[in-house]
């Protein structure tokens, strides 16, 4: 007999967040130390831990999967563009935009896209004040970029928050949190990039990036039984 869809915590989980949490934290330390070489090397490899969790956990949803491992390679992509010295923001843009589109894709093999509404009015707001707002700061040429990524970023969000409604398990509040907290690293990032520097930037952008990708990927960790 055919059970619902359960969330699976397989005894090695708490190794592979101890794992990600450690490299997070030597990345930020490297931008305050300053130690850019550290920086450099564990930016990349705590998305690439988050995707080996990913990879190795267990999963009876293939497409779903599929999608959360498209996206962690698309974002390590984009940690990279935007590390490289140089003018590299707008591929690192291409790279998580892509990334935005590989995790609403997932999202919609287990709901129809916007099957509740409500949700991408909630993340449409913001994300037109964000763009109104930073739309006179920014570069000739950046404008239509950012709409875009933001459009996508808040449908990818929206689409999380409609899993979550509708089958309120574990692995669908992962990926609501997750999308959640994407929106508001991002948010943060483009504030201190094009606005205002801060001191706590580099943390709070980065300890929110990597809680959203750590809860994406664990949504992946659902299966039957």
């Amino acid at each position: 007999m055919s059970t619902a869809p359960q969330y699976i915590r397989p005894q090695c989980d708490w190794l592979w967040l101890c794992l990600i949490a450690l490299a997070a934290t030597a990345a930020i330390a490297g931008v305050y130390l300053p130690l850019p070489e550290l920086h450099y090397v564990a930016k990349p490899v705590a998305t690439l831990l988050i995707l080996a969790m990913v990879c190795t956990g267990p999963a009876s949803e293939p497409g779903y999967r599929a999608g959360i491992v498209t996206g962690l390679v698309l974002s390590t992509a984009g940690d990279m563009f935007l590390m490289l010295r140089g003018d590299h923001f707008v591929m690192g843009l291409a790279s998580f935009l892509c990334a935005h589109v590989s995790y609403l894709f997932a999202f919609t093999r287990r709901e129809r896209l916007f099957s509740i509404r409500w949700p991408a009015l909630v993340y449409a707001l913001p994300a037109t004040a964000a763009v109104l707002a930073l739309a006179p700061r920014l570069p000739s040429g950046l404008l239509a970029p950012v709409i875009v990524y933001a459009t996508l970023l808040a449908a990818m969000a929206a689409q999380a928050m409609v899993l979550w409604r509708r089958r309120r398990d574990r692995a669908n509040a992962f990926a609501a949190a997750g999308g959640l907290l994407f929106v508001c690293s991002d948010s943060l990032l483009a504030t201190e990039t094009f606005v205002i520097a801060f001191a706590a930037g580099p943390l709070l952008v980065l300890t929110t990036y990597w809680l959203a990708q750590t809860l994406i990927g664990l949504s992946a960790r659902r299966t039957s039984r």
